[in-house]
């Protein structure tokens, strides 16, 4: 077996991908699904961070605006992430992976809190970690948090696991003529308003130099394919 492309690495999913086809709510048949992909680049000796999101229960600007007050509707979609964080732990677990999961919001009863240093030991000792809460900041996304918490354990490169395939031109959804791009520069993407991650989000990957590689989750294997170095999605980087 060739040895993996990437050593340490920050996967971002998706709440909605965790919820299938429903769109709602957990699909533990795809999160068993992932989790034994994980397993499997745990075992090729890949140290694995995931940020997940929440937007299967619940987000903050879309479901409180105008609504409730930002902040109180971010903090909800907090609480949502860290519902998905111990689901993920739970299956992880199931497959034998050692796991731990950190949030941004103290909550010992259930979960470590964020500390670098002993995410990183983690890291190190081979258990997956699970950083749950986003930022714990409200008006910050999940993907911004990814790249936060990519930087501080010196990830190699963020996998970005959506629900499409890579970065297009327009959305391939409305526009049938959207072209998919193999690689992209941060530049690009933020002059072209493409919906990769959020401004902030790609701004601070571009100003700490971790490479973007985005595809689906749709076929979880994309992940170890990712970190194996094979040609998946779109890679978002700097600039020759």
């Amino acid at each position: 077996m060739s040895d993996p492309k990437y050593k340490r690495v920050l996967l971002k999913i998706s709440g909605e991908a965790l919820a299938g086809e429903a769109g709602r709510g957990l699909d533990f048949n795809v999160i068993g699904s992932v989790c034994q992909v994980i397993k499997k680049c745990v075992d090729a000796g890949v140290q694995v961070g995931v940020v997940i999101g929440g937007g299967n229960f619940w987000r903050g600007v879309k479901d409180g605006g105008g609504k409730m007050e930002r902040t109180r509707a971010d903090h909800m979609g907090m609480l949502a992430t860290t519902l998905n964080c111990l689901a993920v732990a739970d299956v992880l677990e199931q497959h034998g992976v050692e796991v731990r999961v950190q949030t941004a919001i103290e909550m010992r009863a259930i979960a470590e809190p964020y500390i670098r240093s002993k995410a990183i030991r983690h890291l190190e000792k081979g258990r997956v970690v699970i950083f749950g809460c986003g930022t714990g900041n409200p008006f910050f996304s999940t993907d911004t948090a990814a790249v936060l918490r990519a930087a501080e354990i010196g990830a190699d490169v963020i996998l970005l696991a959506k629900n499409i395939d890579g970065v297009y031109s327009a959305d391939p959804k409305k526009d049938p003529t959207a072209v998919k791009f193999d690689t992209i520069t941060y530049d690009e993407v933020l002059a072209q308003h493409l919906q990769v991650m959020d401004s902030t989000a790609t701004s601070l990957s571009m100003d700490n130099r971790i490479p973007v590689l985005l595809f689906a989750l749709k076929d979880p294997e994309n992940i170890y394919r990712a970190v194996m170095g094979e040609q998946v999605g779109t890679v978002i980087k700097e600039g020759e």
